[in-house]
């Protein structure tokens, strides 16, 4: 009779404790799935032959990039890419030139400047086109984009605006952990609430008499989160700003996937303490969930495969193919390069990207 009841203690122990983790998870990744939707989309603007081209050039800071330049140089408007070769140690340069891009170097780093920031400098030093789009070399764009980018910007009154690209991944590790990654980063932003923290500097159009009287990347030369920052003093100068998404217009690569997640960790302590504490607390929920269905199962096994399929299904809003099946391998993946990141931040050790500290 004991060991009947110590058995039903044991079920509904484990089953409560795999309801909460599971609802967390699952709570997770609908709160990061509707931040995303609070973001609005950019729309194709239709035109017609000899219509002109938007007054915008683009800048795209590169360091050791020869893979992926190219790509990002060859979708944009002709004639319209200045390339500014951050000290690459590959053949970046060659690779821009031949794809159609301007090529310049840039200044060498002065104490505490931050590379991406001082060849944004560089490349906008250049340039008098009433728009400068600044795009990460691991970008790709669809015909058009630039004409909608610039139409979004102008429809809404904007002399800034973050444009957040559709995420892909091409190896084995970029897809499963890039659409996590994405989740951990989507759950921390506030768009309704705070479009500071969801200010992201892969790809940022900005009107140029706006940029310069901020003083440019100038002044944020020395910031880790130098796109958080240059919203915050966009919002301080009562400039408006504003963020959007690309949709199937734009794209970038999630590139070495550990390092990425692990450089977010990191950045999210230089947003809001309510960031960082829902993406621990949701990857910690995470972590504890593939244990919790375990222990449910040796009692229950119907309730534990429910309860394991739940975040799958959820998981699918990011994934949307067959990797979604691989989750509880993502989780411990993602989860130990997430939290080295957090840490690294607590405890003031610097992380380094693109061989540089940071």
């Amino acid at each position: 009779m004991l060991n009947g009841i110590d058995l039903g203690l044991e079920l509904g122990a484990s089953l409560w404790v795999a309801l909460a983790v599971t609802a967390a998870v699952c709570a997770f990744f609908l709160r990061a799935f509707w931040n995303l939707l609070s973001i609005p989309q950019i729309s194709p603007v239709g035109s017609k032959p000899g219509d002109a081209a938007p007054d915008c050039m683009v800048v795209i800071p590169a360091r050791n990039e020869e893979a992926t330049i190219a790509r990002a140089v060859a979708s944009l408007p002709h004639d319209s890419v200045i390339v500014v070769d951050d000290h690459s140690q590959d053949a970046t340069a060659e690779a821009a030139r031949k794809a159609g891009a301007g090529v310049v170097q840039a200044p060498d780093l002065t104490a505490g400047a931050l590379g991406k920031s001082n060849a944004c400098l560089a490349g906008a030093r250049l340039l008098q086109s009433r728009w400068i789009l600044f795009v990460d070399a691991d970008a790709w764009f669809e015909e058009g984009f630039l004409n909608a980018a610039v139409a979004a910007a102008g429809l809404r009154e904007l002399a800034f605006l973050s444009i957040h690209l559709t995420q892909r991944g091409e190896s084995f590790t970029e897809r499963l952990l890039g659409p996590l990654a994405a989740a951990f980063s989507y759950a921390g932003m506030r768009a309704r609430v705070d479009p500071v923290s969801t200010f992201l500097g892969q790809c940022i159009l900005v009107r140029r008499d706006a940029y310069e009287f901020l003083g440019g990347h100038a002044a944020v030369l020395n910031a880790f989160a130098e796109d958080v920052k240059l919203a915050a003093i966009a919002r301080r100068h009562r400039l408006r700003f504003g963020v959007a998404r690309a949709g199937s217009l734009g794209h970038a690569r999630f590139r070495e996937p550990g390092r990425s997640i692990c450089r977010a960790g990191y950045r999210l302590i230089v947003l809001e303490r309510s960031a960082w504490i829902v993406v621990l607390a949701g990857s910690a929920a995470m972590a504890m969930w593939p244990p919790a269905v375990l222990w449910l199962a040796l009692g229950d096994r119907a309730a534990a495969g429910g309860l394991m399929l739940a975040p799958i299904a959820l998981a699918l809003l990011w994934y949307r193919n067959g990797f979604a099946l691989l989750l509880p391998l993502a989780v411990y993946v993602a989860a130990a390069q997430l939290w080295s990141g957090l840490l690294a931040a607590l405890t003031g050790r610097r992380i380094h990207w693109k061989g540089r500290p940071i």
